[in-house]
């Protein structure tokens, strides 16, 4: 009998679970990517905004005040185009840029390609940190782990501060929560108290940032965070 309408037709229907197949597939791609991380001594953080939140701009500064004493790699995904990983290439550190065509977020073996490029570059040198900029999107990152240890969500004050309510899966899946452009706090109807109470509400273990690259507001506990990861090389952190 037709289990949908009982009509006594017979039927050979298998469900497949595509979507958890997919998953799955992903997660022992994210254990292998993260081994090659750790290889060359990294912490691989992955950075996941709505887009126009400044990520790159973020990621460009952070680079600017880390190095060359702390050893940074990137790899840059967006839809199209390769203009992020020329900014950052010109800050003068390995980039790899990753374009998906279309799709919505980075998966794990898109960036096992990355690490496989990057690895060009290093040429046998290793990594303190590896910093994986997700394409624009608060909503299909979340479900995809790309091997990082730390998971950090930016939220830019132009935005609007109940964004943590709206989006909840990426702020329960982060460790990390950065509020970025609190320069322009004056010109928007913006709590950051809000903003972190709502993120806390989903989320009580998430370490919190506000920060303005314009200012330098917020910049240094930022680095002293990166600083502290490298040092302990990320590995009490995971986004299995």
């Amino acid at each position: 009998m037709c289990e949908t309408c009982g009509c006594g037709a017979v039927t050979n229907t298998e469900i497949v679970h595509v979507y958890k197949s997919l998953l799955e597939n992903n997660e022992a791609q994210a254990r292998l990517n993260r081994r090659h991380v750790e290889k060359w001594g990294a912490v691989a953080i992955n950075l996941i905004s709505s887009p126009g939140s400044g990520k790159t701009t973020l990621l460009e500064r952070t680079i600017e005040l880390l190095s060359p004493q702390v050893r940074i790699g990137v790899i840059e995904g967006d839809i199209e185009t390769d203009r992020d990983a020329q900014r950052i290439r010109a800050k003068g550190v390995p980039v790899v840029q990753l374009t998906t065509g279309g799709a919505c977020h980075l998966d794990a073996g898109l960036v096992a390609k990355g690490l496989n490029l990057l690895e060009e570059q290093l040429h046998g040198q290793g990594l303190d940190l590896l910093f994986i900029e997700n394409v624009g999107n608060l909503v299909c990152p979340a479900a995809f782990d790309l091997g990082e240890h730390v998971r950090a969500v930016l939220l830019s004050v132009p935005e609007g501060d109940d964004k943590p309510l709206k989006y909840p899966k990426i702020f329960l899946s982060s460790q990390v929560f950065l509020i970025t452009k609190t320069d322009l706090l004056p010109y928007f109807d913006f709590s950051v108290q809000n903003a972190q109470d709502y993120a806390k509400r989903i989320n009580p273990a998430l370490l919190n940032f506000s920060l303005s690259v314009v200012s330098g507001i917020g910049m240094q506990e930022w680095i002293d965070y990166l600083i502290q990861k490298t040092q302990s090389k990320g590995r009490d952190v995971s986004c299995r």
